[in-house]
């Protein structure tokens, strides 16, 4: 019979989630790209760029406000503080008042690059 240590199963649980995040931050710039690329001002591929991507850091706020989240609480807030700038700019592409496609694309990559 296989015996973890807790400090091992704690440290493959981080890791999942951090795979978890990574792919959900790829999935939402993946979005974000095609909505883009399809040159349409609201169709189907901007809907569900806006509705994924706004989901994605909603989530991500809840968590980094979380008082048992284990990052730095000055990251967190700068964090919560990037989130919040996304999802401004996602309601601003929802309203059809940008088209800023490329600056959450941009952020977004910074964000899942630093996730280690």
């Amino acid at each position: 019979m296989y015996q973890f240590s807790y400090a091992e199963i704690m440290e493959e649980g981080v890791t999942v989630s951090k795979d978890r995040e990574r792919q959900v931050l790829d999935r939402s710039i993946a979005l974000l790209k095609a909505a883009m690329a399809s040159g349409e001002s609201y169709g189907k591929e901007t809907v569900e760029a806006v509705y994924f991507t706004r989901r994605v850091w909603i989530r991500f706020i809840e968590d980094l406000g979380n008082p048992e989240n284990q990052l730095e609480e000055e990251l967190r807030a700068n964090l919560i503080s990037i989130a919040i700038w996304i999802l401004k700019e996602v309601e601003k592409i929802r309203k059809r008042e940008s088209s800023n496609f490329q600056g959450i694309i941009d952020i977004t990559t910074i964000i899942k690059d630093g996730i280690k």
